[in-house]
């Protein structure tokens, strides 16, 4: 099947039920005249997959055909080799973390930190905001001694200067912040032994995250969030089991407005981890939830 709208018409019937509630969005420019990827641009276009990540999608498209020599519109591309994945292991990689990260608290303050540390949370994320140089490196510093003899990971949001000087287990980068760094800025924080995870929305996010060979990368927003401004859609269970698949020789999180109750369905998408947020901080009974978090991680 080579005929652009032919497959097109095929590919979105065949996904058309398990990727809905995405509006349908404009075809962007296409890069190539191949009817395979032109009919799967259009049909990811259909499917309200913005247009870089269209983009993404239909070379992908295009590339597993070349490879195979079929369309299968039925099945979804998730094969690192279509969207050019670095092969793993990396030849210069950042530190390694676990595959499974397990239950993954995003915390606001070191006291937090500690605090959900000393429950047994595996790995913990200090998100400091602040614009005072003295008080982030104070911040850092304090949750790197608050979870000293408790086993726990800690990530640094951000700030990956002062979780170099702290002694931090790893940084954690949102694309922003990503490609604001020089490279040889990435090489540094690479040199320094740092583990690095890396916030991604998407298919040309994923690409981006990949490049600079990463430890994890995040897979968000799953759900709607109140935290902050979100600049594309929650992605959904259906849309998460892709990325998930499509990245499963990296450890990932799933991240973005998930509670207990939605655990079992993200697990089974194959993701290694869940970081949660509100759903610890806004709970009446913080060390009590996060008890029952680690259960619902162990059982479903």
């Amino acid at each position: 099947m080579t005929d652009s709208n032919t497959l097109a018409q095929a590919i979105t019937a065949a996904h058309a039920t398990s990727l809905t509630g995405f509006p349908p969005q404009p075809v962007p420019a296409p890069e190539s005249d191949a009817p395979v990827y032109l009919g799967a641009l259009q049909a990811c276009s259909a499917l309200g997959f913005i247009a870089h990540d269209a983009q993404v999608l239909a070379h992908a498209w295009q590339a597993r055909w070349e490879r195979t020599g079929s369309t299968t519109p039925e099945i979804w591309p998730t094969v690192a080799q279509d969207f050019g994945l670095q092969t793993r292991p990396h030849a210069t990689p950042f530190a390694v973390c676990p595959q499974q990260l397990g239950l993954y608290a995003v915390l606001p303050d070191a006291a937090w930190v500690g605090r959900m540390a000393r429950t047994g949370v595996p790995t913990v994320q200090l998100r400091f905001k602040s614009d005072d140089t003295a008080a982030i490196a104070r911040e850092v510093l304090a949750a790197v001694q608050a979870v000293q003899g408790t086993g726990a990971l800690l990530f640094i949001n951000d700030h990956w200067r002062e979780a170099m000087a702290a002694g931090a287990y790893g940084a954690h980068l949102g694309q922003e912040d990503l490609d604001a760094l020089s490279a040889a800025e990435v090489q540094e924080l690479r040199a320094s032994g740092l583990r690095l995870g890396v916030s991604t929305h998407g298919y040309a996010e994923m690409l981006r995250a990949d490049a600079v060979q990463p430890s994890y990368i995040a897979l968000g927003a799953v759900f709607p969030t109140t935290l902050k401004r979100m600049a594309t859609a929650p992605q959904g269970v259906a849309r998460l089991q892709a990325y998930a698949r499509l990245l499963q020789d990296y450890p990932t999180v799933a991240i973005g407005g998930i509670g207990a109750e939605q655990f079992a369905g993200i697990l089974a998408t194959g993701v290694g981890s869940i970081a949660v947020v509100r759903a610890l901080v806004n709970a009446p009974d913080p060390e009590a939830t996060a008890a029952q978090l680690l259960k619902a991680m162990q059982i479903s």
